[in-house]
């Protein structure tokens, strides 16, 4: 029975040491693929900029000559950081924006290239093609967070107030909202197959509902039901009092606790997204249609 035990131990011990070599040959595979295109690098250096000075420059412009509109924004949004607000709502948005189009076509991907039938009958933990992804994923989202802490500080001006630290934690907390939602949507999309006009569903509910350029409290009523149960109205909420004012930990609590009920949930329908489009791609071979 010891002898047994031991080699039962082994096994498992054996097992998860593969798992995490094939995970993280994932990871550097989507890595190297992600280098080989030097565009996907320029546009990292170009989106920071251009995306956030068309609702800088509107902003400016309804704020009028005198300013005299700011005020009204300070009074609701509590900062007269307008800068600061729509930058760090619209850098949300685009990495809410990144996660759909490269972790949600992860598995898509995989058929454009003709290597996800070849995958998928391997020895290895499925779910790990979408993981592996993600950790690749994630660097690239660090280097655009950064490129755009760089650009936003030297073309706009815009100075920060509060922690650098909070703002990090904030942004571990909301990693299971962001990526659990890509998780399902790459899920869906091994049976949905094109499936673009999804993202730009998604995406422009975010921006609709959840204020990436304006304080979701003047949306009418049934908008802003609607914002509480997204998870990006949390995390922009979050992060905009983590960097624009000097407001501690528990000036947080509430959103911690949503955000970590969010990312329970959409981690938890991912996985079982996935489980659902693995045992359907076994029973219609879905998998091998493309």
């Amino acid at each position: 029975m010891a002898t047994g035990t031991v080699s039962n131990q082994a096994f498992f011990r054996t097992t998860f040491l593969s798992e995490l070599r094939a995970l993280f040959a994932i990871a550097r595979r989507e890595w190297l693929i992600f280098k080989r295109y030097p565009s996907w690098i320029v546009a990292v250096l170009i989106w920071p900029v251009i995306f956030p000075a068309l609702y800088i420059f509107g902003a400016r412009a309804l704020a009028g000559p005198d300013g005299s509109g700011l005020a009204v924004f300070m009074q609701t949004a509590g900062t007269d950081n307008f800068l600061g607000y729509i930058i760090v709502g619209t850098t949300v948005w685009m990495w809410q924006n990144i996660v759909l189009w490269d972790v949600g076509f992860a598995l898509r991907q995989e058929q454009w290239r003709g290597t996800l039938e070849s995958n998928w009958v391997s020895p290895t933990f499925r779910f790990s093609f979408l993981i592996g992804s993600s950790l690749t994923q994630m660097l690239s989202v660090m280097l655009f967070i950064l490129v755009s802490y760089l650009e936003f500080t030297l073309f706009f001006g815009v100075r920060f107030a509060g922690s650098p630290t909070l703002a990090l934690l904030v942004m571990l907390v909301a990693i299971p909202s962001i990526y659990g939602l890509g998780f399902a949507f790459a899920s869906l999309i091994i049976a949905a197959k094109e499936a673009q006009n999804f993202v730009f569903l998604v995406r422009g509910i975010v921006m609709i509902f959840c204020g990436i350029t304006f304080p979701v409290a003047v949306l009418p009523g049934w908008m802003l039901e609607v914002a509480k149960w997204l998870p990006q109205t949390h995390i922009m909420n979050a992060m905009r009092t983590a960097i624009l004012t000097e407001a501690g930990l528990s000036g947080l609590r509430s959103e911690f606790i949503a955000l970590g009920l969010f990312g329970i949930f959409w981690l938890t329908a991912g996985y079982l997204l996935f489980l659902w489009m693995d045992r359907r791609a076994r029973r219609t071979g879905v998998i091998g249609q493309y």
